[in-house]
């Protein structure tokens, strides 16, 4: 049954704001000369002409059609780096100014961006793919939630930045185009920050009122700690507790915990919450470090070619249309 669930949901608080309403009271006023009321007339109709004025020209630049930044011509573009937040030990999520308040980025789902840096000792640029993490309208910045690697000079870059300093992106880069309730039901399997194109994914689908999909996430991390985007995943469990499932997988769970199981992600496990293979128009989606990739699909030929389905969606009889690789 799709309700089933694999941790404890918590509602959310909400607190009322108490509202008090100030009476005033007052005597008569004597009946102003004329003078007066011609001064009041003059005031008041400047008053309502400057309301008119700012209402007016504020409504307009709201109502500005947003420009894109990213167009899929090869351009680099240069963005500025504004805020840093720390989420773990070793994810930040830096927030880049784009050209103007009123650019997009020009993402849609699901795609990337290309980044580039190139120190003054390397002969050759590093360049690596992000997922943002915002809303693809999201008007005058973009996201993006990296994890520091050791070996991943593009991860070890980001975090020694500085505000204010620049990266240079390209893109989008097309991944997998959606269409609203194209799938019945669709099953996302993550690793790590693999969970950043599932979750612009998940995003695009529960904020479309018309889009019905069903999800189910699988979500392995080494510690609870871990768990990218977790406030966000609560609340889409929250919200749609008919639609939305999750089962995270921990190498180090806390005893007795509630939110997690102990374990990587199993054969065992995927046969019991996945929708079963050929059982409709259901679609398997997979990212992760390469040797999740290797166990769970088997890995990608290349950007462009997806590669036969391997390991455990093969042996559970899933087909190479039923699986898209990240």
């Amino acid at each position: 049954m799709f309700a089933r669930a694999a941790l404890a949901r918590t509602s959310s608080l909400f607190t009322p704001a108490t509202c008090s309403r100030r009476t005033y009271a007052s005597a008569a006023a004597n009946k102003p000369k004329k003078s007066n009321l011609l001064l009041y007339s003059v005031v008041a109709g400047s008053a309502a002409g400057a309301g008119y004025y700012y209402y007016y020209t504020t409504g307009s630049e709201k109502a500005k059609a947003a420009e894109t930044t990213f167009k899929g011509n090869g351009e680099w573009v240069d963005l500025k780096l504004v805020e840093i937040t720390p989420v773990t030990h070793n994810t930040k999520k830096f927030r880049f100014k784009l050209p103007s308040e009123n650019h997009v980025s020009g993402l849609k789902v699901a795609s990337a961006l290309l980044t580039k840096y190139k120190s003054p000792t390397d002969e050759k640029p590093t360049i690596r793919p992000y997922t943002p993490i915002n809303d693809e309208d999201a008007r005058g910045y973009l996201d993006l939630l990296v994890k520091k690697y050791d070996n991943g000079p593009m991860s070890t870059h980001l975090h020694s930045m500085n505000i204010d300093q620049s990266l240079s992106f390209k893109g989008p880069i097309p991944k997998y185009e959606w269409t609203p309730n194209k799938h019945e039901h669709i099953a996302l399997i993550a690793g790590g920050t693999g969970i950043t194109p599932m979750y612009q994914l998940m995003r695009a689908i529960f904020r479309n009122p018309e889009d019905n999909t069903k999800v189910t996430l699988v979500f392995g991390n080494l510690t609870e700690e871990d768990i990218l985007l977790k406030r966000e995943l609560e609340n889409l469990e929250n919200t749609y507790p008919q639609r939305f499932r999750a089962f995270y997988l921990l190498d180090n769970a806390p005893k007795g915990s509630r939110r997690a199981t102990q374990g990587r992600v199993t054969k065992e496990l995927l046969k019991t919450v996945l929708p079963e293979p050929g059982s409709g128009n259901n679609k398997i989606f997979v990212c992760g470090p390469p040797g999740m990739y290797k166990a769970i699909s088997g890995v990608k030929n290349s950007p462009s070619d997806q590669g036969e389905v391997e390991g455990v969606l093969k042996e559970l009889g899933y087909k190479k249309e039923e699986v898209y690789k990240f």
